[in-house]
């Protein structure tokens, strides 16, 4: 095509770019025209034009918005990507001047004319445009930095006036208009005088800018120097005695006004005195600035006025713990001892009892009964020494142990301090924290008690310290000398009704929204909800389950519009689903080689199925179920007891040698361990030796010795209840537990039976058919 004729190619717009002859463009397209015009070119001679439209946010410009001058260009490489663009590289050979539009559907096609350069020749003023523009171009090259040296180079080997003026465009005008006005102008030296004018331009606006933040840097290296000089000026006067800033005098006030002793007031005024003149800058400012706020911030001398009406004390109990007796007793003596005395000094109450029994409760109910600030800490998991006396002032980020900010947080030095699951601590590398609490408890040293990074005597001894515990097992015993051991056993179904209606119920409706007398839940329901749906010596299940019921209800209500739900034992399992556990009467029924033993945990009293088979072999005994070391040599008693009167017992003289037993305990998953189960293993032995089955009505519970003889035990109340819980009425225990039953419930020892025993001759003789021992 020559430059006076025209020819009909596809057209395709570009947004924000411009392409001039003798270069390539990358650039992705997108739209369907641009796509369809891409088509087009590639079905054809791959020849485009490429016209920049005028507004770069227009998605679908019409003629009068894109510019008339664009260039010729051909696809040298096309590439679709996922996302349904194409990334074309087109290199311009020519401008080209749109002539007519032809077509605008499904791509754009113009009548378009080529445009090519008209050689100037070699005259001096070519040379000279040339020259001035190479000068010009280095020099923007400079002030602005945008542009690489490499491409000062390949300008520099142009010596056509047109091509140089497209590639210094291409690469130093950043405005689209000026670039598409250098691509207008068809004579070469009137396009590089026009480039000439522009980059002239644009260089005067970058030396501006150079003056403006070279003025701006001043100003702001002069404020830094104003900065530096006020702090000299600053560190003079502090050398002078001259500055004495308000924060300091305020710290100085607040010192003084406090209550301290000469020790502790004369070390905060010489760390007052070390922070004034400390150089502005010193990390060392907010270490003593902190340690400072927590000294004035400390209740040294605030406390409240204790209330020590013992019979408001006795009703604050019964309001909001149902039984209880004995604990409430002890703790309505411990309130008059300390009315008496008027003193904080005596043992420390530490409640040990299952999870749910109310002792975290009970303790909030001391201090409200006290009228005193409660505070609680929990030392579950703690292992750091430093969460008690808190960390040395030189290490970075040390704040004070637990203590002082629990008594920070109550605003009083006489608050009710529990400490939470005290058997649950653990020891490591970082210290021991139980030998920390050994000064905390003390009452004879409390009274000075001193923070790892307070560093100063603070008086604990107004403070009334608690604990509470699963078992003292874990407790060192150092520091359970300290505590007095109240134990609270486990509820039996009847008081977990009445704690249900007269606290869980209310709370609950309360919590769930529910109006007053919206819900009724039967007390017939409650017991087959506390039988079937939980199994545990507290109450915390019980009150997810009625948590559980008030959810059911307040869907029932919103859904129907009733105003009353009425929960029964008929309807219970509408609101709680299957039951989970069961009384089944074929585990009680009489089976040879099982017997149910009683155990006690840290979470109550349990019941323990103990099976024995008895199998041919060489006289090996198996023990399984993830028995303890104590469990394991009481098996090994009864054993040796059984081969000991193997005539008396009826049993093979040959079975040590003949015969293998394997002694399970199920729930292998629970570790188990202690000797209370020794008589109960070695009836179960006995029932698979001889063939008699044990009785399945009773269980028994009781410590053996080599010789047949029957020990104490502990927990008797607690093994009673998970008996009764199970339906058992029947229990062996050893005579020396017969005054332990008097701490059962009179209602529940009532409808047990106890059969008492001095040897494991009387166990089997009531195991295994008949019954014999007191009664």
């Amino acid at each position: 095509m020559t430059q006076e004729e025209t020819k009909t190619i596809p057209v395709l717009a570009l947004r924000g770019l411009t392409l001039y002859p003798n270069m390539t463009l990358n650039f992705d397209v997108g739209r369907e025209k641009s796509l369809a015009a891409l088509n087009q070119a590639m079905d054809t001679d791959q020849m485009l034009c490429l016209v920049t439209q005028r507004d770069t946010q227009d998605d679908d410009p019409t003629p009068d918005r894109l510019y008339a001058m664009g260039t010729l260009g051909r696809i040298k490489q096309l590439l679709r990507l996922p996302n349904d663009t194409v990334r074309v590289l087109v290199e311009g050979f020519c401008r080209a001047e749109i002539v007519e539009y032809t077509q605008w559907e499904p791509y754009i096609a113009a009548e378009v004319r080529q445009i090519s350069d008209i050689s100037a020749g070699e005259s001096l003023e070519a040379k000279a445009l040339i020259r001035s523009t190479m000068d010009r171009f280095e020099e923007y090259m400079q002030l602005s930095g945008r542009v690489s040296p490499e491409t000062l180079l390949a300008v520099g080997i142009i010596d056509e006036p047109g091509r140089m003026a497209d590639t210094i465009a291409a690469n130093a005008i950043v405005k689209l208009e000026e670039k598409q006005e250098i691509l207008e102008v068809k004579d070469p030296l009137e396009r590089l005088e026009r480039l000439l004018v522009l980059l002239t331009h644009e260089i005067d606006v970058q030396r501006i800018e150079q003056k403006i933040n070279h003025r701006v840097r001043k100003s702001i290296d002069r404020m830094q120097k104003e900065h530096y000089l006020h702090e000299q000026i600053k560190a003079i006067q502090q050398e002078l005695g001259e500055d004495h800033s308000d924060e300091m005098d305020e710290f100085r006030k607040a010192i003084e006004e406090l209550p301290l002793d000469d020790e502790v007031r004369e070390k905060c005024l010489k760390e007052l005195s070390r922070l004034e003149n400390l150089p502005s800058g010193s990390p060392e400012i907010a270490v003593l600035r902190t340690w400072i706020e927590w000294i004035t911030e400390l209740p040294w001398n605030t406390q409240t006025e204790d209330n020590m009406d013992l019979r408001n004390a006795m009703e604050i109990l019964e309001e909001d713990h149902y039984g209880l007796e004995k604990v409430k007793e002890r703790v309505v003596e411990y309130l008059a001892v300390r009315a008496m005395t008027n003193t904080m000094k005596g043992p420390i109450l530490c409640f040990v009892g299952p999870p749910g029994v109310g002792k975290t409760s009970i303790a909030r109910s001391i201090a409200r009964a006290l009228g005193r600030k409660f505070v609680r800490m929990s030392l579950g998991g703690v292992r750091d020494e430093a969460e008690i006396r808190g960390h040395r002032r030189t290490y970075i980020g040390a704040i004070p142990g637990r203590i002082m900010s629990n008594i920070k947080l109550a605003k009083t030095n006489n608050p009710v301090f529990l400490f939470d699951e005290v058997d649950k601590m653990g020891h490591d590398f970082r210290g021991d924290p139980a030998s920390a609490l050994l000064e905390v408890l003390d009452s004879e040293q409390n009274f000075s008690f001193r923070d790892h990074y307070l560093e100063v005597p603070f008086d604990l001894s107004r403070v009334m310290f608690l604990a509470t515990a699963n078992t003292t097992d874990t407790i060192p015993p150092p520091l359970l000398d300290r505590m007095e051991i109240i134990h609270i056993s486990g509820y039996t179904d009847e008081e977990k009704v009445h704690i249900a209606v007269g606290h869980l119920i209310p709370k609950q409706i309360h919590e769930h929204g529910l109006p007053e007398n919206a819900l009724r839940i039967s007390d017939t329901a409650l017991l087959a909800a506390i039988s079937g749906y939980t199994r545990e010596a507290g109450v915390r299940s019980l009150d997810r389950e009625i948590a559980h019921i008030c959810r059911k209800a307040a869907r029932i209500l919103q859904e129907t519009g009733r105003k009353r739900v009425i929960v029964t034992p008929v309807n219970l399992e509408k609101y709680l689903g299957i039951p989970v556990f069961r009384r089944q009467e074929s585990e009680r029924v009489s089976a040879i080689g099982v017997a149910k033993g009683l155990a006690w945990t840290s979470v109550g009293g349990v019941t323990l199925d103990i099976e024995v088979n008895v199998m041919d072999g060489t006289g090996q005994l198996e023990l399984t179920g993830q028995l303890g070391d104590v469990m394991k040599e009481s098996a090994k008693a009864a054993l040796s007891y059984i081969r000991a009167n193997i005539k008396a017992l009826g049993v093979n003289e040959q079975f040590h040698s003949k015969k293998d037993i394997h002694i399970h305990i199920p729930e292998g998953a629970t570790p188990k361990d202690g000797p209370s189960a020794g008589i109960t293993m070695a009836t179960a032995m006995a029932s698979a030796l001889i063939g008699k089955p044990v009785r399945g009505d009773i269980a028994m519970t009781g410590e053996i010795t080599l010789r047949g003889r029957v020990l104490p035990i502990g927990g008797v109340k607690e093994k009673t209840l998970a008996a009764y819980r199970e339906g058992i009425t029947t229990i062996i225990l050893p005579r020396d537990n017969e005054r332990s039953t008097q701490e059962i419930p009179p209602g529940i020892r009532k409808k047990m039976k106890f059969v008492f025993v001095d040897s494991i001759d009387e166990v089997l003789a009531c195991a295994l058919g008949q019954e014999e021992g007191s009664h």
